[in-house]
């Protein structure tokens, strides 16, 4: 069956291939008869044209490519988004709202639906894990409730900035440099200085560039 498949094939291929060949043939053939002014005109205008049409057709399959990814991204977000909103397992709940929050880029446009949900699901995760083992869901809690541009985070950010472990504080720091807390800000220069871990000062003085942006009036 497969020699079958092969000899129906080869007619086509054979035919694809002698109009090829031809094609070039009577392209030498022709380029060959033109005047010699014919041919340098016909270069010096064939170049730039062939480069710019090449430019062109780049830019639109990059732009075609960034729509196909959007779409594609968009369309895991709201497989993401309905999945959060079916479950009720606390901590499945929990990973899907940090699946879900990536998937968004890291922020809360689109998701204002599920903010007080994400809000209530972070609060609990970082007020009731404590332990050196469960430094990292309160790490990632903490830096994503700064997404949420809600003031009324601060209380619980401030407090994770004295977390005992570091990678809590770095993210706490992270998240309020998101949110733009103008408050922190003493508190993050004290840390950028003094805090002994290299990635929680960097992470402080960072939040503070951040703050040199926002208008006094925030506070």
């Amino acid at each position: 069956m497969q020699q079958q498949q092969t000899n129906g094939r080869s007619p086509i291929q054979l035919t694809a291939i002698l109009v090829l060949v031809g094609m070039i043939v009577a392209g030498v053939w022709i380029w060959k008869r033109l005047p010699t002014e014919t041919q340098i005109s016909l270069i010096d205008h064939a170049v730039p044209i062939t480069a710019g049409a090449a430019a062109v057709g780049a830019v639109i399959l990059l732009a075609i490519r960034n729509i196909r990814r959007r779409i594609a991204r968009r369309r895991k977000r709201d497989r993401l988004l309905a999945a959060f909103r079916q479950e009720t397992d606390r901590g499945r709940k929990l990973a899907l709202s940090f699946e879900l929050i990536e998937c968004n880029d890291y922020r809360i446009d689109g998701l204002e639906s599920v903010s007080p949900a994400l809000r209530a699901l972070w609060d609990y995760t970082l007020l009731h894990s404590p332990g050196d083992e469960r430094h990292r869901v309160r790490g990632m809690a903490a830096s994503h409730l700064g997404l949420l541009r809600d003031d009324s985070v601060l209380p619980l950010l401030l407090k994770a900035l004295e977390d005992d472990h570091a990678y809590v504080r770095a993210c706490a720091a992270l998240g309020l440099g998101r949110l733009r807390a103008l408050e922190a800000r003493s508190k993050l220069e004290y840390l950028a200085k003094e805090d002994w871990d290299q990635t929680v000062r960097s992470r402080c003085r960072e939040a503070l560039d951040q703050l040199k942006y926002v208008s006094p009036q925030k506070s």
